[in-house]
């Protein structure tokens, strides 16, 4: 269910962690705009806003609630929580200033946020993290040491960050808020790298994003997904054609790069079962991708499959579907999706 709600001209040399082009001082054009206002334009909207009381009180509290604020090499930021309970936010890439008003929009308290989740220290994930928990005291960051180490090694952030540290280790389980969660070990060339599999009383919400490729242990966590975010990077005959430098082509299509459409495709044709019910495909590609092709690439292995695809509307067209996928938006926020439980 779903509810409404610059670019600097730099050498590829000078960001070694980020995979697409950096922006330029012209307007961004957002390949997913047009998609994501079409896809509002199908959402049901509630008979009336949940009041500050009923927040407080926990009303309607078997619901989970996920917004992305943006996904791809510009910035990553996502909030994921229990109405009534909490919740958290998943990488700081986004600017807080664009982040709070779509909360405050949709009634989530930014007193009820526990902290950020970090995947991993690429600036595209970890950009904002010190300006928004120093503003927000009452938040945490949680990742791995390593992770911290290489934030404060690779970017110039304040050594206070320490100060807001909960360190997470792999396969270790952590109880935040309403969730308990498992950090797990992905393949990709940051200093550290996890997905997560965040528990909310049963229902299984796990992120799998920058990888390039997809690990025994990964694999274990994603097929006990009931709503699983995966990477949808590039589609290869684009980067094939693309203007990048070869050696970035390689380092995309490596081992701890991104994955390809097609390989995302392929996988989740293989490991799909019942449980699965939503798919969101992240981080895609502005130079090397588009929602379309990504959705393609999933909507057809899946159906080899005979696995019906919902497209995330709502409808009850799509509610009848065996899963719902959508693409997540690169700069845009994406509705308020709802997934009881």
């Amino acid at each position: 269910m779903i509810r409404n709600n610059r670019k600097i001209r730099r050498k590829l040399d000078d960001l070694p962690n980020l995979f697409d082009q950096p922006d330029s001082t012209s307007q961004i054009t957002d390949p997913f705009g047009e998609l994501i206002r079409q896809h509002r334009s199908m959402q049901h909207t509630p008979s009336r806003p949940l009041g500050e009381q009923e927040i407080m009180n926990g009303a309607r509290g078997s619901e989970l609630e996920f917004i992305s604020f943006g996904s791809g090499s510009s910035g990553n930021c996502a909030y994921i929580g229990v109405r009534g309970r909490g919740g958290l936010l998943i990488d700081a890439g986004i600017d807080p200033k664009k982040v709070f008003p779509v909360l405050e929009d949709n009634y989530i308290p930014v007193e009820k946020i526990k902290g950020v989740l970090l995947t991993h220290d690429h600036t595209d994930h970890v950009r904002f993290v010190y300006s928004l928990v120093r503003e927000n005291r009452h938040m945490k960051i949680y990742c791995t040491p390593r992770v911290l180490n290489g934030m404060l090694r690779r970017h110039s952030l304040s050594r206070r960050i320490k100060d807001f540290h909960k360190p997470i280790y792999k396969e270790f389980d952590i109880e935040i808020g309403p969730f308990k969660v498992t950090p797990f070990e992905v393949s990709h060339d940051g200093s550290d790298n996890v997905g997560f599999d965040i528990d909310a009383s049963g229902m299984h919400f796990v992120v799998a994003t920058d990888m390039g490729e997809i690990s025994e242990r990964a694999d274990h966590y994603i097929r006990n997904a009931d709503v699983l975010m995966i990477e949808a990077n590039y589609d290869d005959r684009m980067l094939t054609e693309g203007k990048y430098p070869e050696y970035l082509k390689a380092r995309i299509r490596g081992a701890r790069g991104h994955l390809c459409n097609d390989v995302t495709a392929s996988y989740l044709r293989q490991i799909w079962e019942k449980r699965l019910r939503w798919i969101y495909l992240c981080h895609l590609s502005q130079d090397n991708n588009t929602p379309e092709l990504a959705l393609g690439a999933i909507r057809g292995a899946l159906g080899q499959r005979g696995i019906s695809v919902g497209d995330a509307s709502g409808s009850s067209d799509a509610l009848r579907a065996d899963v719902q996928l959508s693409v997540l938006p690169r700069f845009d926020a994406s509705p308020l999706y709802i997934h009881q439980f």
